[in-house]
């Protein structure tokens, strides 16, 4: 299917109008372009649910994708009927749903967080901390702007997290002065490039239309930006994004696995870290909960069953 097909110029305006990412809005138009070609480039207006669920079960079957990955192309093409072609689907009932292994979380001992942290180039090493010590998720953490961060309170605000949620997390006062020394970097080369004529950067939702200077505001800079400027495929202006998080995965994984630690960890690892080792320090399941983000409390729960104790800190009949 052409790229610039009316149908995909379709989807991506209303993706843009109801405010979702740009790599919601290309992972939703790779979903559609695959359900197109898969039953031979025919109009999803002349389909329905019977090709929905033959195209879901051949991806669980044939490909072999995990369970959220088969959602998330679940939720491309119901967006594609119900949002863009306004056509309303029966429920589907005959598909092969992908299996979704229960997994407890990996996490780091303190120690071992602490030599990955250690083990970093210095241009990671304040990330790491504060996906560690905060509990932020990589992008949370890259996409972190200046204004979002509270000395006052030792606090960091997290602008539209999983589920387009805030929440408020703490500050480590670890990271207080590396943190503010990254900031005052920040403010140094927003004013030069304020000075040659540049210094924007992406806002989120209708902000820009409604507040039209303050994408040159300071507040609204990443305290982690892009080593060079970028040209925003929406917008064409030429700016600077956040730092890439695919570098900050890279770094981590390199770290992980020059400490000699055998487990099959990532960035992700340190939050899941953060939550465990707050519990085992006594703070309550609620208080983590909130810290996290967690809509249910039953999600911050599995963390009770990879504590150093165990869920209910039992010991074993050979160590009594």
């Amino acid at each position: 299917m052409a790229q610039k097909s009316p149908l995909l110029s379709s989807v991506r305006e209303k993706l843009r109008v109801k405010h979702y990412s740009i790599r919601t809005e290309q992972s939703y138009v790779y979903w559609i372009k695959y359900y197109i070609r898969f039953h031979g480039t025919r109009h999803p207006a002349e389909m329905g649910a019977s090709e929905i669920e033959s195209f879901l079960t051949h991806l669980a079957v044939d490909r072999k994708v995990t369970a959220s990955t088969q959602n998330q192309a679940l939720s491309a093409i119901l967006f594609l009927y119900q949002k863009v072609l306004e056509i309303d689907l029966p429920y589907l009932e005959d598909v092969t749903r992908a299996s979704k292994p229960s997994r407890l979380p990996t996490v780091f001992t303190p120690r071992q967080a602490m030599e990955v942290i250690n083990g970093l180039p210095q241009q990671y090493i304040l990330m790491a901390e504060l996906m560690y010590g905060a509990g932020l998720r990589v992008m949370e953490c890259v996409r972190l702007r200046v204004k979002d961060v509270d000395f006052d309170y030792s606090q960091i605000i997290v602008r539209s997290g999983k589920g387009a949620k805030d929440r408020v997390t703490l500050l480590p006062d670890r990271s207080v002065a590396a943190l503010q020394a990254q900031i005052e970097k920040v403010r140094v080369l927003h004013e030069r490039e304020l000075e040659q004529g540049f210094g924007r950067v992406y806002l989120p939702f209708a902000l820009e239309r409604k507040y039209p200077n303050a994408n040159r505001e300071f507040g609204w800079q990443y305290v982690f930006p892009a080593a060079r400027r970028s040209v925003d495929p929406r917008s064409g202006f030429e700016q600077r994004h956040h730092f890439g998080e695919q570098s900050l995965q890279r770094a981590v994984k390199k770290s992980i696995l020059a400490s000699g630690i055998n487990k099959q960890a990532s960035c992700h690892t340190f939050r899941h870290s953060f939550a465990t080792h707050l519990l085992e320090n006594g703070y309550d399941i609620r208080t983590v909960q909130e810290l996290m983000g967690h809509k249910d409390v039953r999600t911050t729960q599995i963390y009770t069953h990879v504590m150093n104790k165990g869920a209910n800190a039992v010991m074993s009949p050979l160590d009594a």
